[in-house]
């Protein structure tokens, strides 16, 4: 069974496709998506990124088993191959541009700036519009990324030679030396340096000035843990570069009463016994701050750690009208030891079916009294209950999870 299908869905095609649908499918979209293709759409080039992360893991044997076992989660370890280079590998060298007959691509992208955005699960289920301040290199708009003043340049760094690194050789021992690569420290890697007669006020000949800015950003119904929101070109700038991204990576808060699975939302509610036997009704606050009346026919009885459901209950499924389905599983309370008086004790026997018959006892018998387990060693019998149900059935985690789906 796989355990998510974000992958496919990006390149639209279903968890059952085979490889040949799959390089169809990612030769379509990312043809689509490209970049080079869309130079005015900002959610082009993630859209690209994400098609090539897909085709990357689909697209083989290993990472694809992995995927559909532990998801994303799964393939994680180990990094990706830029969208540009599965991109050049799928269509041969020389980008999209080259493979429609275009020219040079321009400059070099920067790094990306990443910040985790911490979201409840109520911001994930109804959507937020919130402001955040976010500071950043610009190009020094008094001398256009210079760093000089009007009419004075730079000159090549001495010390390295132009080159922004230095070779630094280090004595390990007799007879043993370690030659090692370093940035050079008179120039800061730049491998030019500007006297400071002749260096920008405004920027102090770092080409560079902070700038605050304040970003709106939209929470969409129904988002994820981990799901991106993407500023394209909005990072850091630097001479000769374009402007990376800024991304926020949602980061989901644990809700007391509700736990998210997918689309899904699971809770538990605790009833006593004779609710559990003869009809219960309760009323929870739902995330988007509705009061739900929860109720059972006349009758029905509720067993311990039975799961009842309610349809479209659950969380909105991102970018479409439906919603997933709300699970309550239910825990039932039982009278504590010695609460129970003889009349009560009388009266449930008349009410309940009968007990079982007593067997007859013949000859001599062991017997024994059935007491509660002391507390140290709960944790004894728990673990011995967990180790029988794994020889017997296979491991317990599984078994949980088989019988909730």
């Amino acid at each position: 069974m796989v355990k998510e299908t974000e992958f496919y869905e990006r390149l639209g095609v279903s968890p059952d496709a085979g490889v040949s649908e799959i390089k169809k499918a990612y030769k379509k979209m990312a043809v689509k998506y490209h970049p080079d293709k869309n130079p005015n759409n900002p959610t082009a080039s993630e859209k690209f990124k994400e098609v090539g992360e897909a085709y990357e893991v689909l697209s083989d044997d290993k990472k694809r088993k992995l995927y559909d076992q532990y998801g994303k989660e799964g393939v994680r370890e180990g990094g990706h191959a830029s969208a540009e280079d599965i991109f050049a590998q799928f269509f041969g060298g020389g980008g999209f541009s080259s493979f429609f007959g275009g020219g040079h691509r321009g400059p070099q992208k920067g790094d990306d700036i990443v910040h985790e955005l911490s979201c409840s699960l109520e911001d994930l289920y109804k959507g937020k519009q919130t402001k955040l301040a976010v500071t950043r290199n610009v190009l020094c708009k008094k001398c256009s990324g210079t760093g000089t003043k009007s009419g004075a340049s730079s000159g090549k760094c001495k010390t390295c030679d132009g080159r922004g690194i230095r070779v630094v050789v280090k004595q390990l021992g007799p007879g043993m030396v370690q030659q090692m690569q370093t940035i050079c420290n008179d120039c800061g890697g730049k491998g030019e340096t500007i006297k400071d007669e002749d260096k920008c006020k405004d920027c102090k000949g770092k080409k560079v000035v902070k700038e605050k800015k304040i970003l709106q950003v939209y929470i969409d119904r129904g988002m994820r843990h981990e799901q991106k929101i993407v500023f394209s070109g909005e990072a850091d700038e630097a001479p000769g570069l374009e402007a990376g991204d800024i991304i926020f990576l949602i980061s989901e808060k644990k809700h007391d009463i509700f736990k998210r699975h997918g689309d899904d939302l699971i809770m538990e509610y605790s009833i006593p016994l004779i609710e559990a036997l003869g009809g219960t009704q309760f009323m929870i606050n739902h995330l988007d701050d509705r009061k739900i009346l929860f109720k059972t026919k006349k009758g029905d009885v509720i067993t311990p750690g039975e799961i009842r459901m309610v349809p479209e209950e659950g969380m909105p499924i991102h970018k479409r009208m439906e919603k997933g389905n709300l699970y309550i599983k239910f825990n039932v309370e039982f009278p504590k030891a010695n609460t129970l008086t003889p009349k009560q004790l009388k009266s449930l026997e008349e009410s309940l079916p009968p007990r079982h018959t007593p067997p007859k006892v013949t000859g001599d018998v062991d017997e024994y009294t059935l007491d509660k387990v002391p507390e140290g060693k709960r944790g004894q019998q728990q673990r011995r209950r967990e180790t029988y149900e794994e020889d017997e059935d296979g491991p317990h985690g599984q078994r949980v999870q088989c019988a909730q789906q």
